[in-house]
């Protein structure tokens, strides 16, 4: 029986896909829920829908009083221009590359699960900082299912692994294959949507991803990263660093900079200097609608037009909203 989805419900739908903090994910479900058409068509769905909103429900409720630690911590404040999550299998030096690169309290040790929650901390990169998440480990034996909650709602993945390891090629097989079964696929392509349309699963969630190799200090074999990718049939972008020396780290953040498409765009009061301390993040094609929403909902809804410094033909040009931004681009706006 044909769905025949209300454009109600496609709306909500369509801001579901984008959405990335839970709280708004959560508000979008059960819109979406309230507007799906019930019918024996949408049944399928409808159940899908209400396993989601149970599990962020839950999420963001936290544990129960004198209960065990639930999937309350990773139901993470956003920060930064993205978040990056990252993953791994046990003893790959996940925790001590992201205490070296965000100065984080990572507990790293020489034996597995040392990580038993989410840690974040800050990458820096010029004017701009990414909000790094290091994640416990995947195992065979040990996957976290409320891991898969802090995956769904985040920009991209680091997949750091430890080509040194006898065992890496089974590890990376393993942690693509448990994610894919529940739906969170570690993508080649950069950037990625974060929901993938184009196979009609709505609860998709495509993560661009960067292989990261860590511990070249050991002097692996320099040709590892390509027979793990002609082992396992994936072409992810790959960056081989150790955490212990420092070798390439400082090659990471620009990676994401570019990758990600991140545009900064700094904002300018009639009549003052503009403020180039702390510009607002948006993605390559973004309009000035979309800074206007960083700055305050109100400002969006009340947006006339802006004066451009940078992308426009000329110094201080009147644009509209929907005229796209560039990097470095200075914005004057002015409401209704």
């Amino acid at each position: 029986m044909p769905a025949n989805l209300s454009p109600e419900y496609k709306k909500a739908e369509q801001a579901y896909r984008a959405a990335r903090e839970p709280r708004e994910r959560l508000t979008l479900l059960k819109e979406m829920l309230r507007t799906i058409p019930k019918h024996k068509g949408t049944e399928h769905l409808q159940a899908d829908i209400k396993s989601r909103i149970k599990g962020l429900s839950d999420e963001l409720a936290g544990p129960k009083k004198g209960g065990a630690r639930s999937a309350q911590g990773y139901a993470l404040r956003r920060e930064g221009a993205a978040q990056v999550c990252l993953v791994g299998p046990p003893n790959s030096g996940k925790s001590t590359l992201h205490a070296v690169l965000t100065g984080s309290r990572s507990e790293a040790g020489p034996f597995p699960y040392t990580t038993q929650h989410p840690v974040p901390g800050m990458l820096l990169y010029e004017d701009v900082a990414f909000q790094l998440v290091d994640l416990p480990p995947v195992s065979r034996e040990h996957m976290d299912p409320a891991l898969i909650g802090a995956l769904q709602g985040t920009d991209a993945a680091w997949l750091v692994v430890d080509l040194a390891d006898p065992a890496c090629t089974d590890h990376v097989s393993l942690i693509i294959e448990e994610l894919s079964r529940r739906k969170i696929t570690l993508d080649e392509k950069w950037p990625s949507t974060g929901q993938a349309e184009e196979d009609g699963d709505l609860f998709r969630v495509r993560l661009p991803t960067l292989l990261v190799a860590n511990k070249s200090d050991l002097d692996p074999d320099p040709d590892e990263v390509k027979v793990l990718e002609e082992l396992l049939g994936i072409r992810y972008p790959a960056l081989a660093v150790s955490a212990a020396r420092g070798d390439r780290l400082g090659e990471l953040a620009p990676f994401l900079f570019r990758a990600l498409g991140i545009v900064r765009v700094y904002s300018k009061v009639p009549g003052k200097p503009s403020d180039k301390q702390r510009p607002f993040t948006v993605r390559a094609g973004d309009r000035v609608s979309d800074v206007a929403r960083l700055v305050h909902q109100d400002v969006a809804a009340t947006l006339k037009y802006a004066r451009v410094w940078g992308s426009g033909e000329f110094d201080g040009q009147q644009v509209g909203p929907e005229h796209r931004v560039a990097d470095g681009d200075v914005l004057e706006l002015h409401a209704r």
